[in-house]
């Protein structure tokens, strides 16, 4: 069986985090053997800075080697969904960053695809590892935090005209969306990952923070499968970043680190509503094995999974729960009335959540 698995990573800007966060930490895992990127001046200090031998400036030319297991796909969102496709259809495992593609026909176009190829998919939603997050969902699973009540999430973030000077952000037919899709889509996917799936949800947007096309404020109000309940806000235009996670559960309430880019890193606070509970957690978390944060993890469990030791710890369902999410918000704050999940084929904006305006002819 394969130990080492060689990796190409397409686009050089996030992409160099998954190195220093993900592949470094893995090196018995993985070998980063090629860089692709549009902008050399970019791609070859990066190259040069990890020993990386290939340069690439043709997506294609990389697909075409035939020792390279993992193509690793960090490019501009609209780039995702044929990048993602052609990976699959060549045979190979693909990591692909968020949002997986940009429409719900798109991401059920991608499962089936990924259904017939040999290849593994893995979407990133590295928020989801560390000691806080892990703690919080072994407690739960175990039963012991009980009936789900309520949930909150604020996304408080700052971003301004630097940010936006990249040509392709905040635009809808580049970025597909803004602080709800690029930015928000993170501690949404934390939720429904703790909380359970959503029926129901009533959302709004605005651009007030920048001048963009894109979305840079938006609140929601959710109900969910299980009965409970559930908030969402978040902002670009944020004098401070934080991110914050407060979930009311029956017998526990957890509230997340605030860290703005690693919320589930450090322990979250952990309110017990009696001494019993508080035991029952502790005997769990007894002899606690740290876990590392983001991409460390989530890469060093998609090696488990390739080599046939434990599930993926992202699936492409997940990604499909999230752009689900990302839908039904953009449908209800144009309607301005509650939009029930699942979304099917036969919903207005299966085929793109983008406003009509912006989309292609």
């Amino acid at each position: 069986m394969k130990e080492i698995f060689n990796v190409a990573i397409i686009g050089c800007g996030i992409g160099r985090s998954h190195i220093v966060e993900g592949y470094a930490p893995n090196a018995d895992k993985f070998r980063v053997l090629a860089l692709c990127d549009l902008n050399p001046e970019r791609m070859n200090p990066i190259a040069d800075e990890f020993g990386v031998p290939r340069r690439e400036t043709e997506f294609d030319a990389v697909l075409a080697m035939d020792d390279i297991d993992i193509i690793d796909i960090c490019t501009p969102p609209m780039l995702h969904y044929p990048m993602v496709l052609a990976a699959l259809r060549a045979g190979k495992h693909v990591i692909c960053e968020k949002p997986l593609v940009g429409s719900l026909a798109q991401v059920d176009e991608v499962i089936a695809e990924e259904k017939k190829s040999k290849g593994m998919l893995m979407p990133v939603f590295q928020y989801r590892f560390g000691d806080g997050i892990e703690q919080a969902k072994a407690i739960i699973d175990a039963g012991i935090a009980g009936k789900p009540y309520v949930g909150t999430v604020e996304t408080l973030w700052t971003r301004g005209p630097d940010y936006y000077a990249v040509p392709w952000r905040g635009k809808w037919a580049t970025e597909l969306g803004g602080v709800l899709m690029t930015h928000a889509i993170h501690q949404h996917d934390l939720f429904t990952y703790l909380m359970g799936d959503i029926k129901r949800l009533f959302g709004r947007v605005a651009t007030r923070v920048n001048d963009i096309e894109v979305e840079d404020c938006v609140t929601a109000s959710l109900e969910l499968e299980n009965g409970a309940l559930g908030s969402f806000t978040a902002t670009l235009g944020s004098a401070q970043e934080i991110t914050r996670l407060r979930l009311a559960f029956e017998n526990v309430t957890f509230e997340s680190d605030h860290e703005p880019y690693n919320p589930g890193n450090k322990p979250w606070t952990i309110l017990p509503r009696n001494a019993e509970t508080r035991e029952k957690i502790e005997a769990l978390l007894a002899g606690w094995q740290h876990v590392p944060s983001r991409f460390q993890t989530q890469m060093a469990r998609f090696h488990a999974a390739l080599t046939g030791q434990a599930p993926l710890p992202v699936t492409s369902a997940d990604s499909r729960r999230a752009l689900e999410l990302v839908t039904a918000f953009y449908h209800s704050s144009t309607t301005h009335e509650d939009v029930e999940l699942p979304l099917g084929t036969e919903h207005p904006r299966y085929s793109s959540w983008v406003p009509p305006q912006f989309q292609k002819a």
